[in-house]
């Protein structure tokens, strides 16, 4: 603890010294938001009209890039009830864990709670309370090769089998006219929070659930779980090189940027750097959602994004309210878009033309988000850290083949039950 305290002195706490008053009857709304890069300036530029018209002022508090040490700062910062740090930026599966923290923001935010992805506003609700309202969000996709696709006359798949069929077809054919390297899908797979969220997507889009539902039944030890994670397991030195036990992002990204994989999944910034003028394959993939198990399955995204959420020991909280409610409306999130490449969590926007034409990769996740699926962040509360490392610890020995599916989820159902026992 005592590194994340001397990290918030070096990079926070000369802008707290500096927080004062503003003009006589106005307020200064102090924010937290992350070692983001340009993003501060954009919010600065974006929230100069809500400064006007009320005559408040916001002040950006940066903190470390590390999210690790950005989250332990601020669960010190709420248990000690500063008043100094009025909203604060927080990842997706955060607010849930900060719930009794921060202010519900229910009844303000109902106005508009429709034009929002539900799935997201889900993500943020506890106990029926709305504890950070949706600012930007993210989700992955299946990113595809369109000329290898085109090249063998393969259409994109929309089930886990087809791309297993097809990644093999494409991959054997490639390899036998001279690309050696080349495999047929890269994804996430070594043990860390990235593996929950690709293993998340495989149960959900095979009717496996959610790991932990919404009441907080432990639904994760169930058959279709089991067959998700089996195919998965089948991939592995198949169609995906062994060494995907051990990538996270960019270690997909590097495999795919460099023309070795036919399918790729994974977030939305690998986009636009596979576009890039250096890039080997600029111009030659596309994305869609990520495929289904088939039958009445759909696909299952796992929903990123950060949030803003009320300190509950502000003493401005209507004035910080109000400004939520600005920064999460459609005007800033469509500059922020437009200006930052932020996704937007508002529907509306993804059919917006300034968008598209700025930013012509956002229109392309409007269908993936409607079916993307919250981390069980929200039932599994302060534990939810420990639930998503037993999780991802069980996927990976079924992953590795030092476990069966089946005695894998049968010890993390125990594990869970005990998590859930003493208290969530």
């Amino acid at each position: 603890m005592q590194r994340t305290r001397s990290l918030a002195a070096i990079f926070a706490g000369a802008s707290l010294a500096a927080l004062s008053a503003t003009a006589a009857g106005a307020v200064n709304v102090n924010l937290v938001s992350g070692a983001v890069g340009a993003d501060i300036a954009v919010y600065q530029e974006l929230v100069k009209p809500w400064e006007e018209k009320t005559g408040n002022k916001v002040t950006f508090v940066p903190m470390p890039a590390s999210t690790t040490d950005q989250f332990a700062q601020y669960k010190l910062w709420l248990a000690a009830g500063n008043a100094d740090i009025d909203v604060y930026l927080v990842d997706v599966i955060w607010a849930p864990q900060l719930s009794e923290q921060f202010l519900d923001l229910t009844a303000a935010f109902a106005p508009v709670t429709n034009d929002h992805f539900p799935s997201i506003v889900a993500s943020q609700t506890v106990n029926g309370k709305l504890v950070a309202a949706p600012f930007f969000t993210d989700a992955p996709a299946l990113y595809y090769r369109k000329d290898l696709l085109e090249k063998h006359g393969e259409k994109v798949p929309e089930t886990w089998e087809e791309l297993s069929a097809t990644a093999k077809k494409i991959q054997d054919a490639e390899r036998e006219a001279g690309s050696k390297d080349l495999w047929g899908y890269v994804w996430q797979g070594a043990a860390y929070e990235g593996l929950t969220c690709n293993a998340l997507e495989w149960l959900a889009s095979n009717g496996g659930g959610d790991i932990v539902e919404a009441d907080g039944t432990i639904s994760v030890n169930n058959e279709n779980a089991a067959k998700a994670l089996e195919t998965a397991a089948g991939w592995v030195n198949t169609i995906s090189p062994g060494g995907v036990l051990s990538y996270t992002e960019e270690e997909s990204r590097g495999v795919w940027q460099t023309g070795n994989a036919v399918f790729m999944r994974n977030w939305p910034y690998a986009y636009a750097l596979g576009n890039g003028a250096d890039s080997p394959i600029k111009g030659k993939f596309d994305v869609a959602p990520l495929p289904s198990g088939g039958g009445d399955n759909t696909s299952a995204a796992t929903l990123g994004g950060w949030n803003l959420a009320v300190s509950k020991y502000s003493p401005n909280a209507e004035v910080a309210t109000d400004l939520v409610l600005y920064m999460t409306g459609a005007e800033f999130q469509k500059g922020n878009a437009i200006k930052a490449s932020h996704l937007p969590t508002i529907q509306s926007l993804y059919d917006d033309k300034d968008i598209a034409e700025a930013q012509p990769l956002i229109p392309h996740w409007k269908e993936i988000f409607l079916n993307a699926v919250p981390r069980p962040s929200a039932a599994a509360k302060v534990k939810y850290n420990e639930v998503s490392n037993k999780f991802w610890t069980a996927a990976h020995e079924v992953l590795s083949g030092s476990s069966t599916p089946q005695d894998s989820l049968e010890l993390l159902e125990v594990d869970l039950d005990d998590l859930k026992g003493s208290g969530w």
